[in-house]
């Protein structure tokens, strides 16, 4: 019989072999629907409130106070896993979303109140950010260092899988066969089901423990997330970046409908197909750039393929359509090379937690923060500078922040006492595997509890 060697590791599950936590494994799957269901309005909300009265400046001013509470958001999702535990924070979150978008619905968007609208969509927008980043809070609190740029890279797969990507390519299909209308209400029943596929199937055990140390007050807790961007100033760099990551992308679905529509010639549907066609491209070099940065470097990847490659395609995106105009293939390939770059900044989910290993959750939530921001700085910047020059100024500002956000990401180095300590951590990992190989609890949960 052939013998094992108790040292060895044991055998890597599915998952594990794909780049995906194994315990995690259905929290990804349900994190895809319950994006899916938030992306199914994103492609064509705008237009929507638009044809049905509202003006262009107000749908601006609803998606930028969106944005805001997004990113407040998006910041809080660290502190409160910290407090309470990620998966708390993510039941939360989804609460949140299913209950304002009813009212967004039946009270705003059916009667036609801007007010009603205003109010329950940004309110709304506190929720995605809970589930989603409290659950990357999570990915980090129980996923190995060694793994942790393929587990970034698996997260925003599933994020940006749904959100646009596959939620509007549904969207694209189920408003010739169901009416608008409808295609919104389906969003809440898509995101109630990636929720509770989630948050019932997953069981590590990491999620449902309070992070914090304790007896660390909440006031502390909530004060080391902000002053961490001072206190480690690369943060702070980090959370910049970010923004600047997807702002444009959150810009471009306030203009871009209109501008494809109205000035290249494409129907509505064929601007959601586009729209996916970006970010199907954008959701498979998630995956790539994740897993090259484990290689090659997470600032490489992040500054050349995703600052210098933004700042190229962004103009690319808005002129080589104009040269072709109604050509929705070579549309098509420019959009692809565009979500591709802003998939290359997946890395800095993956380096943020190495630059401060010892204060994940705070160092993520900066993360979130800058996140959370891209979502109400690009309309910021469409309702600031479009009586400029137009779209066509938009894109150059763009275009230069991404120029900006290369050299920046250049800065994100690993101090030595990071890389001591994370080497620490990756021996520990270590030790745990040969106890549990080796069937010695005591030693694994000692272990644990030095982690």
């Amino acid at each position: 019989m052939k013998q094992t060697d108790p040292l060895s590791p044991p055998p890597a599950s599915f998952a594990d072999r794909l780049g995906i936590p194994a315990p995690l494994f259905w929290g990804f799957v349900g994190l895809l629907f319950f994006m899916i269901g938030d992306g199914v309005e994103a492609g064509y909300l705008a237009p929507y409130l638009e044809g049905h009265g509202t003006s262009a400046g107000n749908t601006a001013l609803l998606f930028t106070i969106y944005g805001v509470t997004v990113s407040i958001s998006a910041w809080l999702s660290g502190p409160l896993s910290d407090l309470w535990g990620p998966k708390r924070v993510m039941w939360i979150g989804l609460a949140i979303w299913a209950v304002f978008e009813v009212i967004f619905l039946a009270c705003g968007v059916a009667v036609n109140s801007y007010p009603i609208m205003l109010l329950a969509y940004s309110l709304r927008g506190l929720g995605y950010p809970l589930f989603t980043y409290g659950f990357l809070v999570w990915i980090a609190a129980a996923t190995p260092p060694r793994q942790l740029g393929s587990a970034a890279g698996w997260f925003w797969f599933a994020f940006s899988g749904g959100l646009p990507t596959l939620g509007s390519l549904f969207a694209s299909f189920a408003i010739p066969v169901i009416g608008e209308m409808a295609t919104f209400w389906s969003s809440l029943g898509m995101v109630v089901f990636g929720g509770l596929l989630a948050l019932l199937l997953t069981r590590e055990p990491t999620g449902s423990q309070r992070l914090a140390a304790p007896g660390t007050p909440a006031k502390e807790i909530f004060f080391s997330s902000i002053s961490i961007l001072w206190r480690e100033p690369k943060t702070f760099v980090a959370m910049v970046v970010r923004t600047i990551n997807t702002s444009s992308e959150y810009a471009f679905l306030v203009i871009m409908p209109t501008f494809f529509t109205k000035v290249i010639g494409f129907t509505l549907s064929q601007w959601l197909q586009l729209l996916s066609i970006v970010f199907l491209s954008n959701i498979l070099v998630n995956l790539f750039s994740g897993i090259s940065a484990d290689k090659f470097g997470h600032r490489e990847v992040v500054a050349f393929g995703g600052g210098i490659g933004a700042a190229i395609m962004v103009p690319a995106f808005y002129y080589v359509p104009q040269m072709f105009p109604g050509n929705f293939m070579i549309a098509a390939i420019v959009g692809a090379l565009y979500g591709a770059s802003l998939a290359a900044f997946v890395p800095l989910s993956g380096l943020v937690p190495q630059i401060c290993p010892k204060e994940k959750a705070a160092a993520l939530s900066a993360l979130g923060l800058g996140a959370g921001a891209s979502t109400w700085v690009g309309p910021a910047i469409v309702t600031w500078f479009e009586s400029w020059r137009g779209v066509e100024g938009i894109i150059w500002i763009f275009s230069g922040l991404y120029v900006a956000s290369a050299l920046m990401t250049m800065c994100l180095t690993i101090s030595p006492e990071a890389r001591r300590y994370l080497k620490k951590i990756s021996e520990r990992e270590k030790q745990k595997r040969a106890a549990a190989a080796r069937g010695d609890i005591a030693e694994e949960l000692s272990l644990s509890k030095q982690s």
